[in-house]
């Protein structure tokens, strides 16, 4: 590996650490809400949760949906909790109490420290009542919104800055799927009366679900045909799945990723030329993941029911290591993604489990995501990686090594994100840093575990974490350093001080 500090691929937006909040399973409630948990506090919040979250330096939460909010009415969970309706919730098949809504979940934002971006519904409704909420949200008062919000006991305005016009309307599934054309239409049209309201606020539009759609990449194309100039980002949406005990295929799907986004990067400079457009479209990878279907908790899933529990997978080390790749992936390419929300926060596919009358406890997958947070910040370099490489059933010429490194010029610090994807071998890395001349190991970080399902829990919490133990060293201007078989690893150099 050769990097230089002359070489700059992009600054990487603090927003890129972000995560996702929906009403979905028990994400919301019995995850960042449960009142009547020995941890909530006196609003109904798990403070440890909160702990946890704040513990990951998260920056941005996407709320509160995800496909329930395209059957949603945010005026539902606004006022008096006992006036709230309770309404059939057709997205997740559950019933939906509206103990939570935008004011309570502002509250919990501001308890974790983090921004919010906020869906509005462009499934069932549309336009009205999208600039309806920026102004209850965001106008200070004198109007009906802004003082209906004064009413409910917020007199200073939320202030959101971020905003998704609707979510995945490609998709068939989705609450009001509709075609490019009829997206890009409601789209513009949302756009220009939630900027009327707020042109202070920006706005991320839908763009493909998954790369399977069929529809990709012209979905983004027509979109952005009507769009282009009324928006400022462009979401993108993928998951990864594991259903076949195949750990170099699983793992080699983050060269997929890397793919679909340079496929969307290509579509979006497209319409800037054919918009003949000053303006660069930036991407929101505002749904973000990888899904261990052979981990899933058995569940018995009650109709109707409040809240009912889906889909909560218990992240193995393997997992932990495409999901650390798929964040590498995300930090090359930070001169265009400047949004990323890993999907889901609390319980559902999530980096953070909170047991019903139990602890909260960390998945494998939360430690590279913690990793990414604290030393990802600064400048990502351009650099040149040598690695073997593997075929496997869907993917030819996958690097055992999948590495990027992260400048912070001001603190003068640089950290190296590597994953090793052989299961058998180590691998001696060797990197030429003579541009980081004086600067000297601060740690190695490594996880790894000699069972590559080997998976964390309520009683056994500390059964797949990084230790600081890692084999390296600096000498005459070259790093040379071993990284285990299967293994996460964060090397982190710094100036030597006098």
């Amino acid at each position: 590996m050769v990097l230089d500090t002359s070489y700059k691929a992009g600054r990487v937006d603090k927003r890129l650490f972000g995560s996702f909040v929906e009403h979905m399973g028990r994400v919301t409630y019995g995850g960042i809400y449960d009142p009547g948990h020995p941890a909530a506090d006196s609003r109904g919040f798990r403070k440890d949760v909160i702990e946890l979250v704040k513990e990951l330096q998260m920056t941005i939460i996407r709320y509160p949906g995800g496909n329930f909010v395209s059957g949603y009415n945010w005026e539902d969970g606004v006022g008096p909790k006992e006036g709230r309706p309770k309404r059939l919730e057709l997205a997740w098949w559950a019933t939906e109490s509206n103990e939570v809504g935008t004011n309570e979940f502002m509250e919990w934002s501001k308890a974790t420290g983090t921004d919010v971006i906020m869906s509005v519904n462009l499934g069932t409704r549309g336009i009205d009542p999208a600039r309806n909420l920026v102004e209850y949200c965001n106008h200070p008062s004198g109007t009906y919104w802004s003082d209906l919000r004064r009413s409910h006991g917020f007199e200073a305005p939320h202030a959101i800055r971020t905003w998704c016009l609707g979510n995945e309307m490609d998709g068939e599934w989705q609450i009001g799927t509709k075609t490019a054309q009829e997206y890009g239409r409601i789209a513009v049209e949302a756009a220009k009366v939630m900027k009327w309201t707020d042109p202070s606020i920006e706005l991320v539009a839908c763009g493909s679900s998954l790369d399977t759609m069929p529809t990709f990449p012209q979905w983004e194309a027509t979109v952005l045909d009507h769009a282009y100039e009324h928006i400022d980002y462009m979401g993108l949406h993928q998951y990864y799945f594991n259903r076949d005990c195949d750990p170099a295929n699983y793992l080699a799907k983050s060269v997929g990723f890397d793919g679909y986004i340079r496929s969307a990067i290509a579509a979006l400079d497209y319409m800037k030329a054919k918009k003949r457009s000053k303006k660069t479209m930036f991407i929101s990878m505002d749904e973000w993941n990888c899904v261990n279907d052979l981990t899933i908790r058995p569940i018995e899933y009650d109709r109707w029911s409040v809240a009912p529990a889906r889909n909560e997978t218990i992240y193995t080390m393997e997992d932990a290591l495409l999901f650390g790749s798929m964040m590498i992936t995300l930090l090359r390419h930070a001169d265009r993604i400047k949004i990323a929300c890993q999907s889901l926060l609390v319980n559902l596919s999530a980096c953070i489990m909170a047991e019903a009358n139990g602890p909260a406890w960390r998945q494998t997958t939360y430690y590279p995501f913690l990793h990414a947070s604290l030393y990802g910040r600064g400048v990502v370099l351009q650099t040149v990686v040598v690695s073997p490489k593997y075929d496997c059933r869907d993917y030819t010429d996958v690097p055992l090594l999948d590495t990027v490194a992260v400048w912070d010029e001001a603190d003068e610090t640089c950290a190296i994100f590597a994953a090793n994807k052989d299961q058998r071998e180590e691998l001696r890395l060797q990197c030429d840093i003579r541009s980081l001349e004086g600067y000297g190991v601060i740690e190695h970080i490594v996880m790894q575990h000699q069972a590559y399902n080997a998976v964390n829990g309520p009683d056994r919490q500390d059964n797949v974490v990084p230790h600081a133990g890692g084999v390296s060293a600096v000498e005459e201007g070259r790093l040379t350093a071993v990284l285990p078989a299967f293994s996460w690893n964060v090397i982190r150099l710094g100036k030597k001080r006098a």
